[in-house]
């Protein structure tokens, strides 16, 4: 600077100041790329994820669908008993009695994304939307379910013990496998128990099915029954068009 090249000095200064700049900026760069690779492999994990826990969802959902469905088709047809007494086998009546009594609820898995925070790593905005929707739907179709089954356990099976003899309906059921065949694992060792034999008093199906309170306990399974099974089918639409979105992103 003495000698008189303050020019030449700041050049090589500014250079320096230059190349150090870059430097950071290259380095943030690079920082940022490696992040948003962690975040996309971490995104890529949870949809890989999410997409095997609906699959699952959607299994057992179809099931409790079939069950919702066996009900319905049972109250039926005992209503048709009901209103014409020349139909009624005694084998019959059992049979689609005991297909009356079950309750099944749906208990999906449920991947909490927004209290974990992973939620943001999902890039689709269109399937956050369906994931934070998923939580408060699966809520609604258990309170509809949950409903038959406190009036199943506090007034339907009452109804039952009093007026007829739900060992003989039980044997029936066991085996022909209603309930074994809804468990979480189709384990062909696993066998309901069907050695409870049939009930060793007297029992008239006719006097439960001409009462008049019968066809009222009918009427609450087969509405019961049937509201769930609407939320059901629409909430398995749900289910198929996550999965067709989630297939959609880990394919890209």
């Amino acid at each position: 600077m003495s000698s008189g090249n303050t020019s030449k000095y700041l050049k090589y200064a500014i250079g320096e100041i230059l190349l150090v700049m870059i430097g950071i900026l290259l380095a943030l760069q690079v920082n940022n790329w490696n992040e948003n690779r962690k975040e996309r492999n971490q995104e890529n994990a949870i949809l890989t994820q999410l997409q095997a826990e609906f699959k699952s969802n959607l299994s057992q959902l179809d099931d409790k669908i079939k069950s919702k469905k066996e009900s319905i088709k049972s109250a039926l047809r005992l209503f048709t008993y009901v209103d014409y007494p020349e139909m009624r086998i005694k084998d019959s009546v059992d049979f689609y009695l005991g297909r009356t009594i079950p309750y099944t609820t749906f208990d999906p898995i449920i991947n909490d994304l927004a209290s974990s925070g992973e939620l943001r790593l999902i890039s689709n905005n269109s399937l956050k939307r369906k994931l934070s929707r998923w939580t408060s739907e699966i809520a609604d179709l258990r309170e509809d379910e949950l409903q038959w089954k406190d009036y199943r356990d506090n007034k339907y099976v009452p109804f039952l013990i009093e007026y007829y003899q739900l060992r003989t309906v039980r044997k029936l059921a066991n085996e022909s496998n209603v309930l074994g065949k809804y468990l979480i694992e189709d384990d062909p060792t696993t066998v309901m128990n069907s050695e409870i034999g049939e009930s060793v008093h007297q029992h008239d199906f006719n006097d439960l099915l001409n009462h008049p309170d019968f066809e009222d306990h009918l009427e609450r399974c087969l509405t019961k029954n049937r509201h769930s099974l609407n939320q059901s089918l629409i909430l398995r639409k749900r289910v198929v068009e996550l999965l067709n979105t989630l297939n959609a992103e880990i394919d890209q």
